[in-house]
């Protein structure tokens, strides 16, 4: 699979942080690209300490003002993008086709070519503006996984508590992990 990966500033990098070390190891993925907002770099070292976002050297990573990369033509042939995490002025461009980054003109490509297309917002409360945003993005065909962390695997860790969201993310991309105990249907004793 060829995919993308958009980061933008909105606070929550850790799982931008372990989806692409996730991917790094997937089977799954042939090509992965890496798009990084003009501040997803200043919040992921806020967030993730001085170093910030640890990108897998085999990744091709992209800012967020060039048209020269292949993601953002129709003719190019990549299988997903996932926007993590997704700030709400990027979902709310993105859903009114404004198009003037390589993320929004990337995430506007993957809509029009049916291609799939999950934005991970982190941000809460939502505002009337931002629900019917969200609600235009999932008729427009895209997924939409807020970072609504589960807790019955009963996570120890921020890493695991992040890692619910992230095996969310990687379920929808159809690329096998392990990352969380998977809900089990209790048995019911007579």
């Amino acid at each position: 699979m060829k995919l993308v990966v958009a980061v933008t500033g909105a606070s929550g990098s850790i799982y931008a942080q372990r989806l692409l070390a996730e991917l790094a190891q997937a089977k799954e993925v042939e090509e992965c690209h890496v798009a990084l907002s003009a501040y997803a770099k200043q919040v992921a070292a806020a967030e993730l300490g001085a170093k910030g976002l640890t990108i897998p050297k085999k990744f091709k990573v992209h800012g967020d003002k060039t048209m020269e990369v292949p993601f953002v033509s129709g003719s190019a042939s990549f299988q997903a993008m996932v926007i993590v995490p997704c700030s709400m002025g990027t979902l709310g461009r993105i859903a009114h086709g404004y198009s003037d980054s390589t993320i929004t003109r990337a995430a506007d490509v993957f809509l029009k070519e049916r291609r799939k297309l999950i934005l991970v917002p982190r941000e809460t409360p939502w505002n009337l503006l931002q629900a019917r945003n969200v609600v235009t993005l999932l008729e427009a065909g895209a997924t939409v996984i807020p970072a609504v962390p589960s807790f019955y695997g009963k996570p120890k860790t921020v890493e695991q508590v992040a890692d619910t969201v992230v095996a969310r993310i990687l379920d929808h991309l159809g690329v096998r992990n392990d990352l969380v105990k998977r809900w089990k249907t209790p048995v019911v004793e007579d």
